[in-house]
């Protein structure tokens, strides 16, 4: 079956359906990263389940230990959540686009907006009264970025060398 809608339908049906494939992940991820900077996700509150978890794995753990555990866990879901987000804006940027600018360009592009989403999220924590603004936060976030970058780019290489069929 041949498709008898105008080419201009058709072109805005092709974007409609890239903002939906690329650009809407990211936004729901962007909205998932605002939620957790409230005071759901603030130490206090994650402490409630984690600490009972490591009670029960381990029954005989210091208050230390729970602290460094706790602490690791924290900062290593902002190295993922950001990881995955540069992902996302990366792979957005990239199909979702008419932007072709080439990967190195692409990548500095999605470091630069992906820092100053994780700025802008650290500000936005200032404004919780449980939760605290933190330039060491931004730092580990610009890590997850750089790592995300990586996974992407070492998938596109990965792509392109496959053979195709």
């Amino acid at each position: 079956m041949q498709d008898r809608s105008p080419p201009r339908l058709r072109a805005q049906a092709m974007t409609l359906r890239n903002f939906v494939r690329f650009w809407v992940p990211l936004i729901l991820w962007m909205l998932f990263i605002f939620s957790a900077s409230t005071d759901v996700m603030s130490a206090e509150n994650t402490s409630r389940f984690l600490v009972p978890f490591l009670r029960w794995l381990k029954p005989d753990i210091s208050v230390a230990a729970i602290e460094t555990i706790h602490f690791l866990i924290r900062k290593g879901a902002h190295v993922a959540e950001y990881a995955i987000f540069a992902a996302l804006l990366w792979r957005a940027v990239h199909h979702g686009t008419k932007l072709r600018a080439g990967s190195r360009f692409e990548a500095v592009l999605v470091f630069l907006l992906a820092m100053l989403y994780a700025a802008s999220d650290e500000f936005h924590q200032s404004f919780v009264k449980s939760r605290g603004c933190s330039l060491g936060d931004v730092m580990i976030d610009g890590g997850g970025i750089l790592l995300g970058i990586f996974a992407f780019w070492l998938k596109a290489r990965k792509r392109r060398r496959m053979p195709t069929r």
